[in-house]
């Protein structure tokens, strides 16, 4: 498609090898190189430890081909891009591009992953030939996460390269990849620049403390749940300095950045006392763990002392639950006052910056949503605000109103328009059009209605004779409403003209799994039949929904945990986005897999190409991956668990998650015939035996509780097919059985309730 098989990064800093080892995660062979000798391998094995990890799976490190620009460049020659990520001085980079020029294919293509350094500066002095093929192309740290990649181009740069670099970023990368002009820190910087500074400097100047200043500026306006102050520790603090003199230095006298001030002098004083941030010592937040406790204390920002953090709820964040953004900054107090000024001015500013940095609205509100984890971006945000209101509050503070939002008028920024999503660009509104191979769960909303809805699950019609299943509840757990909607789709839809259906949704999570309040309730109450009769209901609906009449696709994005795990165990096939992070951790509540996980694991390893002979070492696989609640961190690494088949799919674009699996399953309903169940032959006893023997070991080693060593037991109960033997055929029902009276028998335990109550209630396991 683009024509990119291998790729050269120069520089082996934390950037540069981030970007490595994503390009290897999306099946390129690259090449790294530092001017330091061992420094790329160095990296290497850093990034082999480092949590969140930047390899999707331990083997793409293989990839990688470490070397020094010194006596390495002749690698270059057979690569088609070249990213230079080194130091951000323009004489440096102009003297690599130089030592690299000879060395590139003739249709190579340079770039740059500068963030601050304009592209007319890099190409000072630069051949017509080269200039031709160079662009800045600028990703987020840390690569592999953060989807927004920013392209500056020139227009001597070849389009057709351009276009080239962007599709290849798009499929292979998983980038969000949005235009921008050659302005001083592009699109995402250039806004987040301002807001973290204007948060800074009117937090020092009004007097409001970090906690009150996160509190206001977070939840209310879709921040990111670490607040402003949180985020610049997460970042790093040191990197402030340079950012800011950048700023000051490239942007015009009236530029409003300069009016916000200088950072307080503190900022200088933590950084040169090693309070970089969590990197460091800690930051505008910290850990002090002097008593032996970890005691979480945030700083004062006019004395610089630490106090314990005290995590306050300011009247203008709460009033946001009922009124919006809105009421938060009409609120009349310190804080609502400080939410004002630092919103207005940072709204106002992304208003003004269009055409400036970038062509339109949906342009810099996808790269602050993407580069900076914002909900909304600035002009939706607007919308939410009313145009016309914050075109009001900026007069009446006797503030120039931007020419965009005073030709917008009573008008929102964005629109549904005959089904299709547009935004108003100073002329009119204009359709956003979505890259070719995107398919959209929130465009189909606009222009449909579901085939069916209930409180937890909607169906919706997503063209070409396959339906899709999207889940609705809070955090997309799974309850009875779900189980009926699936039940719905299975018995309704081949009637309806459907031949296929996509499990998927748009959440940040495809599923955390069962409602397990639903357990903790029964169990209270003593109403074992509910609690039982819950557990079949479940495994019947996965039951009925893998043996359908049509096949069922699974199209996950981020945690598909215990339930949600089993939903997709049960599908055809799986087209899974590649931040997919699945698992069984049902031990971890207390209990084992209910709705049919020990039944598929089992039934997969039994049929697996990859595992010896016998009925033991099936048994062994899932009992280790269930027992340890083993979670995937990425769907390369679920096909080493089972979790995925070796051939489902995975797409590196969350935006073509829905396509692919749409596609799948058109193919798969061309001749599809419903799978047989799988038979099984189980150990027994003495497979039972040697798996307590193994949990027992970790027990005695201080590694599992005697609660877990319970759960295990029941656990290996259940997958060694109970009081039967090696020789016999155990079937998929007596499996599920023996689910069913294993879950039974743990939620009458004290300490599986307090795990379920525990979990419920603090989001994390409880080890007991």
């Amino acid at each position: 498609m683009s024509g990119i098989e291998k790729i050269c990064v120069i520089g082996a800093g934390v950037m540069g090898a981030g970007i490595a080892a994503q390009a290897a995660n999306g099946g390129s062979d690259v090449v790294l190189l530092d001017v330091v000798p061992g420094a790329a391998q160095t990296a290497i094995n850093k990034m082999m430890k480092t949590e969140p990890a930047p390899f999707m799976h331990a083997k793409m490190a293989r990839r990688i081909t470490p070397g020094t620009t010194a006596d390495d460049l002749a690698l270059i020659k057979d690569c088609d891009w070249v990213i230079e990520a080194i130091i951000e001085k323009p004489d440096i980079k102009q003297d690599l591009y130089r030592a690299v020029a000879p060395y590139l294919k003739p249709d190579a293509v340079l770039s740059s992953n500068t963030s601050t350094l304009p592209l007319k500066v890099l190409t000072e002095g630069m051949t017509d030939n080269l200039r031709r093929r160079f662009m800045i192309t600028h990703f987020f740290n840390p690569p592999r996460y953060m989807r927004l990649m920013e392209i500056v181009s020139a227009p001597e740069t070849d389009a057709a390269m351009v276009k080239r670099i962007g599709e290849f970023s798009d499929a292979a990368l998983g980038k969000s990849v949005v235009a921008a002009k050659d302005t001083p820190g592009f699109i995402a910087n250039r806004i987040g620049t301002f807001w973290l500074q204007a948060a800074v400097t009117n937090a020092y100047s009004q007097g409001i403390g970090v906690e009150q200043a996160d509190a206001v500026l977070g939840q209310p306006a879709g921040i990111p749940r670490t607040g402003i102050f949180g985020l610049l520790d997460l970042v790093g603090l040191d990197l402030m300095p340079h950012i800011l003199s950048s700023f000051e230095t490239a942007l015009a006298d009236d530029d409003p950045f300069h009016a916000l001030g200088k950072a307080p002098d503190l900022l200088g004083q933590m950084i040169a006392d090693g309070y970089t941030g969590r990197k460091g010592k800690g930051g505008f937040y910290r850990l002090n763990t002097a008593g032996g406790e970890q005691v979480k204390e945030v700083i004062n920002l006019q004395t610089g002392d630490y106090a314990p953090a005290q995590r306050p709820k300011p009247a203008a964040a709460l009033v946001s639950k009922k009124g919006g953004l809105r009421a938060t900054l009409d609120h009349d107090s310190a804080e609502g006052r400080y939410a004002r000024s630092v919103f207005i001015s940072t709204l106002a500013y992304a208003a003004a910056l269009v055409p400036e940095i970038a062509d339109d609205p949906d342009a810099v509100d996808r790269a602050m949503c993407l580069g900076y984890n914002w909900k909304l971006g600035p002009f939706a945000l607007i919308d939410q605000l009313g145009p016309a209101w914050l075109a009001k509050a900026l007069e009446n503070e006797g503030r120039a109103v931007p020419p965009l939002l005073a030709a917008s008028g009573e008008n929102p920024f964005y629109r549904t328009h005959e089904g299709r999503l547009q935004q108003f660009t100073g002329g009119g509104y204009e359709n956003i059009e979505r890259p070719a191979g995107v398919l959209l769960l929130e465009d189909i909303k606009r222009s449909s209605r579901p085939i069916a809805k209930n409180m937890s699950a909607s169906l919706w019609d997503i063209g070409d004779g396959v339906a899709c299943l999207e889940f609705t509840s809070k955090m997309n757990s799974l309850n009875l409403f779900t189980m009926s909607m699936i039940d719905k789709a299975v018995r309704e839809l081949p009637g309806r003209g459907f031949k296929a259906m996509v499990i998927h949704n748009e959440g940040d999570n495809f599923s955390v799994g069962a409602n397990i309040a639903m357990l903790l309730y029964g169990a209270k109450l003593r109403l074992w039949p509910f609690v039982r009769w819950v557990l079949k209901r479940g495994q019947d609906t996965f039951q009925g929904m893998r043996f359908a009449p049509f096949p069922v696709i699974g199209a996950p994005s981020g945690m598909a945990l215990g339930g949600g795990c089993e939903v997709l165990l049960h599908c055809d096939a799986i087209e899974a986005h590649a931040e997919t992070y699945m698992g069984l951790v049902e031990a971890g509540v207390g209990i084992v897999p209910g709705w049919g996980g020990c039944k598929e694991l089992l039934g997969r390893w039994t049929v697996s190409k990859d595992r010896p002979g016998g009925p033991m070492p099936p048994v062994m696989k899932a009992f280790e991956t269930i027992a340890m609640a083993q979670v995937a961190k990425s769907a390369i690494e679920a096909k080493d668990f089972l979790f995925l088949r070796p051939g489902d799919g995975i797409v590196m674009n969350r935006d073509r998650v829905l396509a692919s699996a749409k596609a799948r399953a058109l193919e798969m309903a061309k001749d599809y015939t419903p799978p047989e169940p799988v038979e099984l032959r189980l150990p027994g006893p003495t497979g039972q035996t040697a798996l307590d023997l193994g949990a027992r070991d970790f027990m005695n080693k201080g590694v599992a509780s005697a609660h877990d060593g319970i759960i295990a037991h029941e656990l290996a109960f259940v997958l060694s097919g109970g009081d039967t033997d090696a020789l016999d055929v155990i079937s998929e029902d007596r499996v599920l059985r023996l689910e069913r009276d294993a879950v039974l028998k743990l939620a009458h335990t004290k300490k599986t309730r307090a795990r379920v109550e525990y979990t419920l209630k603090n989001g994390k396991p409880l080890r007991n």
